[in-house]
């Protein structure tokens, strides 16, 4: 029923799904739908996403340029084999930009790929493609002239240890045809080139984790400041989960400035779906916080009515256990209002915040989203204060460690 319970370890049985059978493909249920069906869908592919196989990197792709496509060659076909790093090489071809090696001072990785603008002119000319390596959590693949050797990694498993399948997906390519027992000299060549090509594009050390890398988001050269501090300036738009303030499973502080007039209300940051996530916002001349966890919302109103004109309204979310947390809110400074919070979610939502409104289905059952804030937000800061439960100890992060590795 909701996917991302699992990314919180929260175990949903069939028995709880079944009860919720009516929910099925409604806002209350998640879009993804069980291993067995993706495979399903992906015919005439083999498996899915996240692994190297067709049904997990063979997707479509629609051009659209009326200005540079023929009007003969409208609503025709390519087969020409590409990859997603050829977009960039082929945006820059069309606009006729050469990448600075430098920028603003610092060195810029190369731009791999191979640009596809010859082929919305030459529908029949080969490839000019000349290879193509994937990894994706050890899965590994790479693709040369119409030959493809594949292997699907199994988590903790030593790498020497994959077995590499050969497959000539010029003419096979829904992979029926392993060829890897008659031709091994291929495959050997093949996985050769693939280490050269992982050695060349920054992909060792190899790592086969899954769900833990979701919380390896706060480094330098990401959309996440070393400070861990962020500034949000509205009007603006949605921002991904990715990109959005790292908040799951931390400490933080919210303070959005604002400036009101009587009855202004609305949304100031709002993460997530009415599913699970967060909201900060103003009603009825009182600032809210709902923490939306699966549906149990946990909401705390100030017990002092927010003044008008200027004002900073905020949030304090403190880590109190291993799994529990409190949220209060402040008016200028001073508390007005604690909830308790008895599940702290690790990763709140796979959508990400808004800022002056609720951009998506309304996290909190109080509003319709989106709920524009009606007043002035000049700015929200959020600042990250801890990234550990108040009293964790080395047993506690030893548990911890311990449930990923047994997911």
């Amino acid at each position: 029923m909701h996917e991302w319970k699992y990314f919180n370890f929260v175990l949903e049985s069939p028995d709880d799904a079944v009860a919720r059978l009516d929910d099925v493909g409604g806002p209350r249920s998640h879009t993804n739908y069980p291993w067995g069906w993706a495979q399903a869908g992906n015919t005439p592919f083999r498996f899915y996403k996240q692994n190297a196989h067709e049904g997990g990197v063979h997707v479509p792709l629609v051009v659209h340029w009326p200005a540079g496509i023929a009007a003969d060659q409208a609503g025709t076909l390519r087969d020409q084999f590409h990859h997603v790093n050829d977009l960039v090489p082929t945006l820059y071809e069309i606009l006729g930009i050469t990448p600075p090696a430098t920028y603003r001072g610092v060195e810029q990785s190369p731009v791999t790929g191979t640009s596809m603008r010859y082929t919305l002119a030459e529908p029949d000319a080969p490839t000019r493609k000349p290879v193509q390596y994937f990894e994706m959590m050890g899965h590994r693949a790479i693709w040369v002239d119409g030959w493809k050797a594949v292997t699907r990694h199994r988590r903790g498993a030593a790498f020497d240890d994959d077995r590499w399948e050969l497959y000539r997906v010029a003419v096979d390519r829904s992979e029926c045809h392993d060829l890897a027992a008659a031709m091994p000299d291929k495959v050997a060549e093949l996985v050769a080139r693939w280490w050269e090509e992982a050695e060349r594009h920054g992909v060792l050390p190899l790592d086969d984790r899954t769900i833990e890398l979701f919380g390896v988001r706060v480094a330098e050269g990401t959309p996440h400041r070393p400070d861990r501090s962020y500034t949000y300036r509205p009007p603006m738009a949605p921002m991904p989960m990715q990109a959005g303030a790292a908040i799951g499973g931390r400490s933080w502080d919210l303070a959005a400035r604002v400036e009101r007039q009587a009855g202004d209300e609305g949304v100031l940051y709002a993460t997530g779906t009415e599913n699970s996530g967060c909201s900060v916002f103003v009603q009825g001349d009182r600032l809210v916080f709902d923490y939306n966890v699966f549906g149990d919302h946990h909401v705390v109103e100030s017990t002092e009515a927010v003044p008008v004109g200027r004002s900073v309204l905020g949030v304090r979310f403190r880590r109190t256990g291993k799994q529990t947390g409190a949220a209060t809110l402040t008016i200028d400074g001073a508390d007005c209002g604690t909830v308790e919070v008895p599940f702290v979610m690790r990763i709140p939502s796979s959508i990400g915040p808004s800022v002056g409104r609720d951009h998506g289905s309304p996290v909190s059952d109080r509003y319709a989203a989106p709920f524009a804030f009606s007043g002035i937000l000049e700015r929200v800061d959020i600042r990250i204060v801890d990234s550990r439960p108040a009293d964790a100890s080395i047993q506690q992060v030893a548990e911890g460690r311990a449930a990923l590795g047994s997911q």
